[in-house]
C-alpha cells in the first residue's frame, strides 16, 4: 500500500509533462497543417530538373 505514495506523485509528473508538450506543440504551430506533406507526393514539380550544366560543358570541351 505504500507503493501507491510514490506512484501517484510520478503519475501526476507525467500527465503535467504530456500536457505542457502538447500545448507547446500547439502554440509552436506544430499542427497547422496536417495535408501538405500527405498529399504532396501526389503533384508533379513545376519545372523539370535538369542535368547540371557544368557537367554538359565539361562533356563538350573535351570531345
Amino acid at each position: 500500500m505504500s507503493i501507491i505514495y510514490v506512484l501517484i506523485p510520478i503519475a501526476m509528473l507525467f500527465v503535467i509533462l504530456a500536457v505542457s508538450i502538447f500545448f507547446w506543440a500547439v502554440r509552436s504551430d506544430q499542427f497547422e497543417d496536417l495535408e501538405k506533406h500527405s498529399v504532396s507526393i501526389l503533384f508533379d514539380e513545376d519545372q523539370p530538373q535538369t542535368q547540371n550544366n557544368s557537367n554538359a560543358n565539361k562533356d563538350s570541351s573535351t570531345k
